[in-house]
């Protein structure tokens, strides 16, 4: 029973640790965001920029990635942290191979971290880390994800305890060792999928 209850508490006090949230909206549209270092692991073109849209949950900008590659990512500068929280709103609008919104973790460079990921055409949410440039399923759920909504993905980690909710729901609780210590946060698709990013947010813990 007191290993059940742990994880509990340690995701409900995970919001305490953000600040913040970036909007990007004092972003130049048409262009990546500033503070931002972006490309894909694996082949590919991904085009990630600041875009307007009516419908975000912070107007007026989004971050938009429309381009084509293996896995696209896009990791915020000064996110550094080995345990903490990484949370943002995506809304899955695009793709005839995947329809994906995700975020990195303890990112080294563009072939070793951690990713969880939400994708509207499996109703699905998995927990992968990329080691070497190839990505290893660690856990993946049912859950619902409607395509054209926004959704709020979070996952909170702390030594080699990882949780992924969706939504507001907890859906992952898993340990994993691949990857260890200090790494960036950022945000993360797959294939053609066309994605928006906004509400981003990354916080540290002792």
């Amino acid at each position: 029973m007191k290993m059940l209850l742990v994880p509990t508490i340690f995701l409900a006090a995970a919001p305490s640790i953000f600040g913040a949230p970036v909007t990007f909206d004092s972003d130049v549209v048409g262009k990546p965001p500033t503070g931002w270092t972006c490309g894909a692991t694996g082949k590919g073109n991904p085009t990630w920029t600041i875009e307007r849209d009516s419908s975000a949950p912070s107007r007026p900008n989004v971050l938009k990635q429309a381009g084509t590659a293996t896995f696209p990512w896009c990791v915020k500068e000064g996110s550094d942290a080995e345990n903490g929280s990484v949370e943002v709103k995506f809304k899955p609008i695009g793709g005839s191979e995947d329809q994906a919104g995700g975020v990195v973790w303890r990112w080294k460079d563009g072939n070793n971290y951690y990713v969880a990921r939400a994708n509207a055409l499996e109703d699905n949410v998995s927990l992968y880390y990329t080691v070497n440039g190839t990505r290893r399923t660690i856990k993946y759920a049912n859950a619902p994800v409607a395509p054209n909504r926004w959704h709020t993905l979070q996952v909170t980690y702390k030594g080699d305890t990882i949780q992924v909710s969706l939504d507001g729901k907890p859906y992952i609780d898993a340990k994993d060792t691949h990857i260890s210590g200090v790494g960036k946060s950022g945000v993360w698709t797959k294939a053609d999928s066309v994605t928006l990013f906004d509400d981003f947010n990354a916080g540290a813990a002792p």
